[in-house]
């Protein structure tokens, strides 16, 4: 995809070479944005499906196939790049996710319809609850999210599940 869609984003991974010296392994920048719903693009930074993470091997994490939201037992490190009017996805994951708004504006609605209005710079941190990303806005609203495999959420006497 081209710049004019998703932002440049820079990519640095470090490894090791045969000889156990630290090197870097990836220097890009992400070329390999796909959209997830109409106005809604992601690009995965990296992945991981242990935990521990396991940190041998030279293969790029950030490139595993498939469309997914939650790895079991892992964690995955995206951006997300949300255009004015982006398509409504109302969910909850098995996750906890860490997010920073790198630039932009965006509202997150929770299923009783509190929204609260983000914007560059400022953080969540989102527990397994049922939510939606609007952007109401002219810019587009890019946002660096680590989601942590977490158990479904338990609360007034009942399971949670993940949906959407």
């Amino acid at each position: 995809m081209s710049d004019l869609i998703n932002p440049t984003i820079r990519r640095v991974v470090t490894g090791h070479d045969e000889h156990g010296k630290a090197k870097v392994h990836i220097d890009e920048i992400c070329t390999h944005f796909r959209q997830g719903r109409p106005n809604g693009f992601v690009c995965n930074i990296w992945t991981t499906d242990t935990s521990p993470a396991n940190n041998d091997g030279q293969g790029d994490d950030g490139k595993r196939e498939g469309k997914f939201t939650v790895i079991e037992n892992g964690t995955v490190f995206r951006i997300l790049d949300f255009h004015p009017g982006v398509q409504q996805r109302v969910h909850r994951t098995d996750s906890i996710d860490y997010i920073v708004v790198m630039s932009g504006e965006i509202d997150m609605e929770l299923e009783s319809g509190e929204e609260v209005h983000l914007k560059a710079g400022d953080v969540m941190v989102q527990r397994g609850t049922v939510h939606n990303w609007i952007n109401r806005g002219t810019q587009t609203c890019v946002m660096a999210v680590m989601l942590v495999h977490a158990k479904p959420v338990e609360a007034g006497g009942q399971t949670l599940n993940a949906f959407g």
